[in-house]
């Protein structure tokens, strides 16, 4: 009898070393029937008309009354909110759930527009440590610089910074794409589980460490790898996609992504447990 040979081919998004994990002995239950899609929405969210437009001045409000302020608007339907003089303040923005457009005339604190989904955020200035925790969906975008951990476990979206980022700039990742138009510190990508990191210029040493899955791309020097971060090969699938995101981010025009540098996981460490001892110390 011939020996029968199984042929898996791989998806557009594998190819790219995105989520090339096989998930084996799971099983999947429907909760939800597709046909009902019109019936899903979050609690305590309002229809809003990005045509009608409005300004909220928070220099007197603690962070607290200015978010409920922008509840407020949003329930009145106002789908464009300018927010005058948040002058560095902290937890700005956060758990907007809303389809918006949010923008910041000035600079946000920590955790600045954290678990978000939906809204489509502007901040003409810079943002402190772990700017969009928990994003799951929309577009943010930071005209400067910002702080450490940007992006902190980011699940979906668009998160895009023009200027440099700091140390630790998308640990714990899940989903979605981060952009940085300038330099990223040191354990950039750490602990990594899905998604992408997009950098164009120079990234810190340990990049990647420790990442389960996911892919980065750096266009600058790279200061070292991390434990089980390695270079792939890029191919003309990472070259269309990047050249797509570098114009939906307004950032790169001109920039050579072909001579970027790809890393993933190099799943070393994805058996830690069953490894043996000496094994373990070559992978960490």
């Amino acid at each position: 009898m011939a020996n029968l040979k199984t042929v898996t081919k791989k998806t557009k998004a594998q190819s790219m070393g995105m989520h090339t994990e096989v998930l084996t002995g799971k099983t999947q239950q429907k909760f939800f029937n597709p046909d009902e899609a019109e019936n899903f929405f979050y609690w305590g969210t309002h229809e809003v008309d990005f045509n009608k437009r409005t300004e909220l001045d928070v220099k007197d409000m603690d962070c607290k009354i200015a978010n409920n302020k922008i509840d407020r608007l949003m329930s009145e339907g106002y789908g464009t909110i300018v927010i005058k003089n948040p002058q560095g303040k902290h937890s700005l923005g956060v758990g907007i759930l809303n389809k918006l457009n949010l923008i910041f005339e000035g600079s946000l604190g920590y955790f600045g527009v954290g678990s978000i989904d939906g809204p489509i955020v502007r901040v003409n200035g810079r943002v402190g440590w772990s700017c969009a925790e928990n994003m799951m969906a929309g577009k943010v975008v930071i005209e400067k610089n910002a702080g450490s951990c940007f992006g902190a476990a980011l699940r979906g979206g668009d998160l895009i910074c023009k200027g440099s980022v700091g140390a630790r700039t998308g640990i714990d990742q899940k989903g979605g794409s981060i952009i940085v138009g300038g330099d990223a510190g040191a354990f950039t990508g750490f602990m990594m589980q899905r998604g992408r990191i997009v950098i164009l210029g120079d990234v810190g040493i340990n990049l990647g460490d420790s990442m389960y899955d996911g892919t980065i791309y750096v266009g600058g020097k790279i200061g070292s790898f991390g434990s089980d971060a390695i270079e792939s090969k890029m191919t003309s699938d990472d070259i269309s996609w990047l050249e797509r995101k570098l114009k939906v981010a307004e950032i790169g025009n001109n920039f050579d992504v072909s001579k970027m540098t790809k890393i993933v996981a190099g799943k070393k460490l994805w058996n830690y447990d069953a490894l043996e001892p000496t094994e373990k110390k070559g992978a960490i």
